[in-house]
């Protein structure tokens, strides 16, 4: 948020259950869980509110954050040589309104070996990460290839951010705009 020039006042955590439902597609679940939180979220009239969800996605199958280092190890070899999604859904909740957008990228990741996957995985970079990796770390190396957002793959599109705020009212953008 610093790169767009907006420094929030508070950073609270919204308590909400982020299981996918049954046959729930991934943009689908990324929405509803971006909304559950900005709903979730009790805040005064005055009080802008901005929340977002990052999953990924290998067809309709979604990679959440892995609990363990063998799940993630999973997920990196489910990704390896192939492409997948990174969808970002925010909500921005003002007053009694709230916009919504999302982002959708496609990350290619290269054939990993054995030896890249625990290399990865010793750095325990996939901690809390969607899908078990952060293309802003040690995985940089392993992505080739994108379309789409950056930012959103990171897990902030900043376009998009900038845009909603912009939409909600919010002006102070540290001097840019």
């Amino acid at each position: 948020m610093a790169q767009i020039g907006v420094t929030p006042s508070e950073v609270r955590p919204a308590d909400i259950d982020e299981t996918p439902h049954i046959n729930e597609a991934p943009l689908a679940y990324c929405r509803r869980v971006t909304k559950e939180k900005v709903l979730a979220l009790r805040s005064a009239d005055d009080e802008l509110v901005l929340c977002g969800d990052t999953a990924v996605a290998v067809g309709r199958r979604i990679l959440g954050k892995p609990e363990s280092s063998s799940e993630a190890e999973t997920f990196l070899r489910l990704l390896s040589g192939r492409r997948h999604r990174v969808i970002t859904a925010i909500a921005v909740k003002y007053q009694n309104r709230i916009w919504e957008r999302d982002v959708t990228s496609v990350v290619r990741m290269k054939h990993l070996s054995g030896s890249d996957i625990q290399g990865y995985l010793d750095t325990n970079d996939w901690q809390g990460k969607a899908g078990g990796y952060a293309i802003q770390g040690p995985a940089s190396a392993f992505i080739p290839w994108i379309s789409g957002s950056y930012s959103a793959i990171v897990g902030l599109p900043l376009a998009e951010t900038q845009a909603i705020l912009q939409a909600a009212g919010y002006r102070d953008f540290g001097g840019r705009s």
